[in-house]
């Protein structure tokens, strides 16, 4: 085949997918449930907004930027928690942390009186609100603790396809979760490259340097370094069926965020003299967390 061939086949198929990354919330959360089973709760037509953004002169979003959809996925009673990134950074505060943590407690009700409710989360966020402060950490604290609950019954998976990506205390959620699910647009860390940069200085960590960024916390990287259980490509369908053969998987054996041990040894191993590669991160943590 020939360079051009090539290169005409490969815009085709990019031009085939049905972007994931370019769907809102709500869109993104009807594309991966069965058709017309979609029902969601607490939407926007409920004008469950934050009452602490109004006060500093915010525009608020009548669902607060969280979407709460229930329906079946593969033919089993699933809810989808779409955060809309276009909102606020996809940043938690007091109602949609509320929304993500009480429809996991109700899922998780739903399995103890014998209906096997399982759960997506769709991370798009940079973690708290800063504008609701302690309010927005005690909301992620709750969907922690209702993902740990919930995974002791049927599979909680995360997914963070762009572009925002995942930060703060939500990508502690997001480890939390019984499989985990990125692009390779995405981001996963617990501090963003402004973040450390501004604490650590530009030589720690250059937040323009997009190269290094992605090679270190994209998702590629994230997926090899056994912190993530796929990485697939930015396409609807694509990400549905993964959905559906890790939920068909059932629960994993032990969840990653159990490994930990494991992985704290593993990061004993960084030399934190020097500047790790995204290579050497790869080496570091080849074994996923397991002695």
């Amino acid at each position: 085949m020939s360079t051009t061939q090539h290169t005409a086949q490969s815009t085709s198929e990019l031009l085939a997918r049905d972007s994931f990354i370019e769907r809102n919330a709500r869109s993104r959360a009807k594309a991966l449930l069965d058709e017309n089973s979609m029902r969601e709760l607490a939407g926007p037509f409920d004008r469950m907004t934050s009452p602490w953004l109004a006060m500093q002169n915010i525009v608020v979003q009548a669902d607060d930027g969280v979407v709460v959809a229930k329906g079946t996925l593969d033919g089993r009673p699933t809810v989808v928690l779409a955060i809309e990134g276009a909102f606020q950074g996809g940043s938690m505060g007091e109602v949609g942390g509320a929304k993500i943590a009480g429809a996991l407690e109700l899922a998780a009700e739903d399995n103890r009186n014998g209906v096997p409710t399982q759960a997506v989360i769709l991370f798009e966020t940079g973690g708290v609100r800063l504008q609701e402060a302690n309010l927005g950490l005690a909301a992620i604290a709750e969907i922690q603790a209702a993902i740990v609950d919930l995974r002791r019954y049927r599979p909680v998976i995360g997914v963070s396809a762009g572009t925002v990506g995942c930060y703060g205390g939500m990508s502690i959620a997001a480890g939390l979760c019984s499989y985990l699910i990125l692009t390779g647009e995405a981001r996963l860390g617990l501090n963003g490259p402004q973040v450390i940069e501004q604490e650590a200085g530009i030589a720690e960590f250059d937040s323009r340097d997009r190269p290094l960024i992605w090679s270190l916390t994209g998702g590629e990287q994230r997926h090899q370094a056994q912190l993530a259980d796929r990485c697939v490509q930015d396409d609807t369908a694509a990400i549905r069926a993964t959905l559906a053969e890790l939920f068909r998987q059932e629960l994993p054996a032990q969840p990653r965020s159990a490994r930990y041990a494991a992985f704290l040894a593993d990061l004993e191993q960084v030399d934190a003299s020097a500047q790790a590669s995204a290579l050497q991160v790869r080496a570091i943590y080849a074994k996923g967390g397991v002695s």
